[in-house]
């Protein structure tokens, strides 16, 4: 099956690269080769090239292009703002507060720092999958560097009360980050608007390549590298940057800031079809997240009785290319952590399906993939 075949219906996972983005990329994959580290000119050209990848992708968040230093993805720009800031610390100052319902790349970096005897307080969600500021507020003790709280959620797209969040860190002097990797692309997004020293950002969420990312540095702020060697990034990030990446996530970063408010309108009108056309093929469907405040893009849906690996299985054989809630470890299936935290019993945090819609889909996509997905489901229920 070729991928004209496919109805793609995955883009929380990633999206495809724009021909804009690949037609910026391609000269920098070929005869723009030097490195932005040289004085030469093929190094002076290639970091002529960062430093205006660096402007687009500044100009997306509402940032001075000083606060964008570039890294190899949003895993890597959620470890640095974690672990950098915590290093960066003074010793009395060694505890963090992050969300049950982060990315992974939030959370591990989290157990990381509690191997290396730092304190973690993770805050729960409502049954809609918010932070409560309150249970922020009181997580927050004399000791606490950094608060770490997610945009808005991978999985269920649920979006936080950043702004508010952040306003009660500050109030006891305590630094806010926040992962927009799913956001960016998205919503509108001004750094001083969201009140936060550290952003995320990934440029393979945003219709551009893989093995590109950012973090948003507040001016001033101190964070320690993770990765040591040479001098780029201005010492916060070392290795010799990935130029014909980099470049394309700026011309994504470019198109996002034109496209976002049509594509946020267009595909929210996709997402309301798909559920609409869910909620009334299956009764029993419960729509996981906020029914309001939340990504335009993404419908997470559970149904009892109904393993979502078996689910899944069954719809990409059918061409149709969504995510479960389940993550596979050790070969066996755990329900989602996002799920679980909304308060939902294994059974039916296991059946979660993620469907991320994309500005290229269409409503003929949606409806064909909600018939597929009805049609395997009341299949599933009388066996």
């Amino acid at each position: 099956m070729g991928t004209k075949e496919i109805i793609y219906l995955d883009h929380a996972a990633t999206t495809p690269i724009e021909p804009e983005v690949l037609e910026a990329m391609l000269p920098w994959l070929q005869e723009g080769f030097g490195n932005p580290s040289s004085i030469h000119r093929l190094g002076r050209e290639a970091r002529a090239a960062l430093d205006s990848a660096r402007d687009s992708v500044a100009a997306l968040i509402g940032a001075d292009y000083s606060e964008i230093y570039f890294t190899s993805s949003g895993t890597e720009a959620d470890n640095l703002a974690i672990i950098g800031t915590m290093l960066a610390a003074p010793p009395t100052k060694n505890h963090l507060v992050v969300s049950a319902i982060e990315h992974h790349a939030v959370l591990h970096s989290a157990h990381f720092l509690e191997t290396l005897g730092y304190q973690v307080t993770v805050v729960p969600v409502n049954s809609d999958g918010q932070v409560e500021p309150q249970a922020v507020a009181e997580a927050i003790t004399d000791s606490t560097t950094l608060v770490s709280i997610m945009h808005a959620n991978n999985e269920i797209g649920t979006i936080q009360p950043i702004a508010e969040i952040a306003a009660i860190a500050h109030e006891r002097g305590v630094l806010f980050h926040t992962d927009a990797v799913q956001t960016a692309g998205l919503l509108p997004i001004h750094v001083h608007e969201l009140n936060c020293d550290l952003l995320s950002l990934s440029a393979h969420k945003l219709y551009g390549p893989k093995g590109a990312g950012a973090l948003y540095i507040r001016q001033g702020l101190k964070v320690s590298p993770i990765l040591h060697g040479g001098a780029q990034e201005r010492e916060k990030r070392a290795g010799t940057e990935n130029v014909a990446a980099l470049v394309g996530f700026g011309k994504a970063a470019e198109l996002a800031r034109t496209r976002r408010p049509k594509d946020a309108v267009t595909i929210a009108a996709l997402r309301d079809r798909l559920q609409q056309k869910l909620l009334e093929g299956c009764s029993e469907l419960r729509i996981n997240g906020h029914l309001s405040h939340r990504l335009p893009s993404i419908l997470n849906a559970s149904v009892e009785g109904i393993e979502g690996a078996t689910l899944l299985m069954n719809l990409d054989r059918l061409g149709i290319a969504v995510s479960s809630g389940a993550a596979c470890s050790s070969g066996s299936i755990e329900p989602s952590h996002v799920l679980l935290a909304l308060g939902l019993p294994p059974s039916l945090a296991a059946s979660g399906i993620r469907f991320s819609i994309g500005r290229h889909n269409t409503f003929d996509e949606i409806d064909r993939a909600a018939e597929a997905y009805l049609s395997i489901v009341h299949r599933l229920r009388r066996n």
